[in-house]
Formats: structure tokens, sequence, C-alpha cells
């Protein structure tokens, strides 16, 4: 199966996307709704969490998980492509959403590889809202400043964005309110940017407000269908972990808080009722397992 994590509800506006994508293929979901939200915690803990997670997936047979989480795709992602799966997972691959989002947002192609594409020369003002841990990693900006050089990046967090999905609380002058805090300044700018990517898998389902607020001449973009092409480009283009992936049409779904508490929440994101299991992660600390 293909593994997709999430610290909570959020990443499954990307498995939605990746199932309508990819829809004969075997996909195993896994919320990490017990230590939910990642967005305020620190570097350390987070690239923690995300191994665990993904260590977990890998066990129960996923050879790729994409890691639909900006914070954990931010702060864990290169440290596991880099040193954990060289020296402990050499057969298994871990995808972020970062490197494709990074991608959309400057209006390139799936795969573009920096400095042999023409885009280099693009120009102008784009967006990026987030978690304050993926902002404060810069995570876009390294992306954008290799692939687009020239683009001009804003970034603005907006911590109280992901309670407010978490609790149903999607509608409302409530809710309004806070998108205008956080949408105002952008907008207000007298060189207001072109594009706006939501950088957290939570923000799609605030989406109606976001586009009631964002002028229709400025392009607002959710993670899950951009991010669903570009996997599906990537497995064209990796054949030989394409062969290694079910597709019996299997979807799993596994929390490490209560499954039913989980299920019922994860139908307000799918539309659908869902099964759930759950999931005991192993602590990792120190160079090695407990």
């Amino acid at each position: 199966m293909i593994g997709v994590f999430d610290s909570g509800f959020g990443g499954l506006t990307v498995l939605d996307a990746l199932i309508e994508r990819l829809p004969r293929h075997d996909f195993l979901y896994l919320s990490d709704n017990a230590r939910a939200p990642y967005g305020a915690r620190s570097p350390e803990v987070v690239q923690r969490f995300t191994l665990e997670a993904v260590e977990w997936l890998f066990e129960q047979g996923c050879p790729l998980v994409v890691l639909a989480c900006n914070t954990a795709s931010a702060r864990a992602l290169r440290t596991i492509q880099l040193k954990h799966l060289p020296r402990h997972r050499a057969d298994r691959r871990v995808l972020g959403v970062v490197r494709p989002s990074a991608e959309a947002l400057a209006g390139l192609p799936p795969g573009t590889i920096p400095g042999l594409t023409p885009p280099s020369q693009i120009d102008g003002i784009v967006a990026v809202l987030g978690t304050e841990t993926t902002i404060s990693s810069d995570a876009y900006g390294i992306e954008l400043r290799k692939l687009a050089p020239r683009l001009r990046l804003i970034q603005q967090s907006c911590p109280l964005w992901v309670p407010l999905v978490e609790a149903g609380e999607t509608e409302g002058p409530g809710t309004e309110w806070f998108l205008h805090r956080y949408l105002d300044p952008l907008l207000e700018r007298p060189d207001p940017p072109r594009r706006i990517l939501l950088g957290c898998t939570h923000y799609p389902l605030l989406l109606d407000g976001i586009r009631r607020i964002v002028p229709p001449g400025i392009e607002v973009l959710a993670q899950g269908g951009l991010v669903a092409e570009r996997l599906a480009d990537w497995l064209r283009r990796h054949p030989e972990m394409d062969v290694r992936l079910g597709k019996e049409g299997r979807r799993r779904f596994a929390t490490t808080d209560d499954p039913a508490w989980f299920a019922s929440n994860a139908a307000r994101f799918l539309k659908h009722p869902v099964e759930a299991f759950q999931a005991h992660l192993k602590y990792y600390e120190k160079g090695h397992w407990e």
C-alpha cells in the first residue's frame, strides 16, 4: 500500500485527491491524532514523531510513504531521506508535499529540475499560508530560490486555522474573522501576490470562505490535487516502485487516538463513512527504538 501520513485530519484532503487520481492503488492512512497538532512543536520533536510514524507504515508493508503534512515535510523529510533511509531502509521511499507544492506555486510542471529549466526567469510575487513551524522552517523559500530565484515569496503563518478546522468550525462569522485576520495583510499590500498556496492540508476545509475574501484575479492553490498529479507523474518516472504497489483499490485508516472518534470526524473530511483501527507507534530516542 501507499502510506499517507499526517498529524491529524488535514491529510485526508490529500488522500481524497490521491484516491481520485490513482483509484486502483491501495492506500493506508495514518493520523497521529494523539499528539496533534505538530504546527507549534519544536523541529526535534516533529522529526522524532514523523520518523516513528514512517517506520510504523513501513512495518505495515508500505514501500512508499507520502508525508501529507507540511510541518512534517518541512522539518523531517530531508533528514529521513538523506540519513535514515540510506542506513536502514534503502529499498523504501518517502515523499513530501513541499517540493510539488513549490513547483505549482511557481507555475512549473511536475519534476522540474533546478537550473536546467527556463522557468528560472519567472518573476513576480506569490504567497504561502502555513503553520508557524512550516513558515519558520523557510522550506518553501528554500525550494523557490532553487526553482525560480527571481520569484518573490511572502510567507504568512496562520496558527489559529488548524484548531478551527479540527473543531469543525469551518463556516460562520467567527471563522470569517479569523480568515480576514491572516488574509487581509496580504491583500491590502500595494503589491499583493498573484498566487496563494494553502501550505497546510487542513486549510482546504476553509477554501470556500477564503475564496469569498480573495479577489478573483488571485489564484488560490490547494495541495490535494497538485500533489496527486505530481505523485502520478513520479510513479510514471519510477516504474520500479509502481510495480511494488498493490492495485486492488483498498483503503485502510489508522489513528494513534480512539478509532471510533477518528472515524466519526474523518467522515466530515471525506464525505463518506470509514472504519479505523488504532496504531501503536514505537518510541524512537537517541539512535534506538524503545
